[in-house]
């Protein structure tokens, strides 16, 4: 039988194009399906004529393989991974390499990479960001686990991702066990960032402005001309204009307000409030993912809650270049959150990010792929260790240009009654970002009365902590500090 220069277990769509992908570069592949059913149809099917190689066993997928072996798992995350890998782990010799490019939480990453290392093997645990169409013509992968295997997948990885100028991949290695799932999740926290703050521009359109989606449309695609050019603002004005066969609507209008997710958001703000740094546009996505979801309670409840009722009067093209500048104003601020995260996670797991490069990888085959990430490669570049993206000087003058029009959009909305959680919730960022002092001396002023918590004074050194007998009769025992 012909030997594979990789194999991929798990044919549905991701799989599937990815195979295709490989195999259109020159690489043999081997598949394997659990439902052999599918191995039969693919090879019969798409995969004809083609050097891929079907097989109905571990067994025979593991013989197939040339040495090292890799063996890459496009599988449901969680127990299948690992399922897969128990099941893989009797056929493959040291120094062979399991490759798992599913959306897998980076601490099982971390588990998994440890536990195969033990017994000899190599482990790759990979973002694989783009869709089908991504994995089948070039998705952004980002690669890490054991080092050892990088020079035996770098040709093929890079062979199969997108390019940006000059034919540079959108794949690179990206560091130790769990590095790079844990940056795929930073991609889809920030995605379900922009995600949602492009929603609140739509709904600020339609029901302030009272626009038809066919003129949202061309706005939106006015607007990947300049600044905010990316996919997500490119298919937006795609959606707008798409009308519905059925009833002759725009499909937009017809399609239920309910939105559902894959937990990547979610695993993002879990993580920002693991390491103590603050995500809440983030957060304030998924959040809004869940108001979706009580769709019923939120039909009863506007029958009885009342509010303002939006109305607009002034410059209507100038609103909507207000809205503009308050999208990329709250996009740089959920950028800036995104990658400040990730370098509180590469201290807290001994992770060597290189974050100009990280951008890099998002620039082309991902979702969030815009021209806005080559300024944040930029950033990085001059600055390697760049506390904060606020802090460079194109964010700098970005925000300085566009902050006025935030603010404005974000004050009508409120006295509108529309919801903008993710516009509302950037700025607070930003204005909480840009004060020297915050209400939080209250904040443990109260915590030292009720809990004798402790305090620190800003005329003694940092680090001294104190405690105040505030009603007179609490003693002078004080609690444990503990600072997030």
């Amino acid at each position: 039988m012909e030997k594979a220069d990789i194999g991929v277990i798990g044919l549905a769509v991701m799989g599937e194009n990815l195979i295709l992908n490989m195999e259109s570069k020159g690489f043999t592949v081997a598949c394997y399906n659990r439902t052999v059913s599918k191995v039969d149809q693919f090879i019969e099917g798409r995969a004809q004529g083609k050097k891929i190689v079907g097989t109905h066993s571990i067994e025979e997928f593991c013989d197939v393989l040339t040495r090292p072996r890799k063996a890459m798992l496009m599988v449901k995350a969680g127990q299948p991974v690992d399922a897969f890998i128990e099941l893989l782990l009797p056929q493959l010799e040291e120094g062979d390499i399991i490759i798992d490019g599913g959306n897998s939480f980076f601490g099982d990453t971390i588990r998994r990479t440890r536990y195969l290392e033990g017994k000899g093997l190599l482990y790759i645990g990979t973002g694989v960001s783009g869709g089908e169409e991504g994995a089948l013509f070039g998705p952004s992968i980002m690669p890490g686990g054991s080092r050892e295997a990088w020079p035996h997948v770098k040709s093929i990885f890079q062979a199969i991702a997108a390019k940006v100028a000059g034919g540079v991949p959108c794949c690179d290695w990206v560091g130790s066990d769990g590095a790079g799932h844990y940056v795929k999740m930073v991609h889809n926290g920030i995605e379900y960032g922009d995600m949602q703050m492009i929603a609140e521009a739509y709904f600020l359109m339609k029901h302030l402005l009272e626009m038809a989606p066919s003129e949202m449309s061309q706005v939106f695609r006015a607007w990947n001309e300049g600044e905010l050019n990316s996919y997500l603002i490119e298919i937006t004005g795609d959606i707008l204009a798409y009308v519905d066969e059925e009833t002759g609507r725009p499909l937009v209008d017809v399609i239920l307000d309910t939105a559902g997710q894959k937990g990547t958001g979610k695993w993002t703000s879990q993580s920002a409030l693991d390491m103590g740094t603050p995500a809440p546009t983030v957060a304030e996505a998924v959040f809004a993912r869940f108001m979706s979801a009580i769709k019923e309670e939120r039909v009863a409840a506007s029958k009885i809650l009342e509010g303002p009722t939006p109305a607009f009067e002034g410059d209507r093209e100038a609103f909507i270049e207000d809205i503009r500048q308050a999208l990329y104003a709250s996009k740089i601020c959920s950028y800036a959150q995104g990658f400040h995260l990730m370098k509180m996670a590469a201290g807290e797991y001994s992770w060597d990010l290189s974050y100009g490069e990280i951008a890099l990888l998002w620039r082309e085959g991902c979702i969030i792929r815009a021209q806005f990430l080559e300024r944040i490669k930029e950033a990085f570049d001059e600055q390697p260790d760049l506390a904060n993206l606020l802090l460079a000087p194109h964010f700098q003058e970005a925000m300085e240009r566009s902050q006025h029009a935030w603010r404005r959009v974000v004050a009508k909305a409120v006295m509108s009654g529309i919801p903008v959680p993710a516009f509302g919730s950037a700025l607070a960022y930003y204005d909480g970002y840009r004060y020297e002092r915050l209400p939080a001396n209250v904040l443990q002023a109260q915590r030292d009365y009720f809990g004798a918590h402790t305090y620190e004074r800003v005329d003694r050194p940092r680090g001294e902590f104190y405690h105040t007998n505030w009603t007179g009769h609490g003693g002078d025992t004080a609690s444990t500090t503990y600072t997030a």
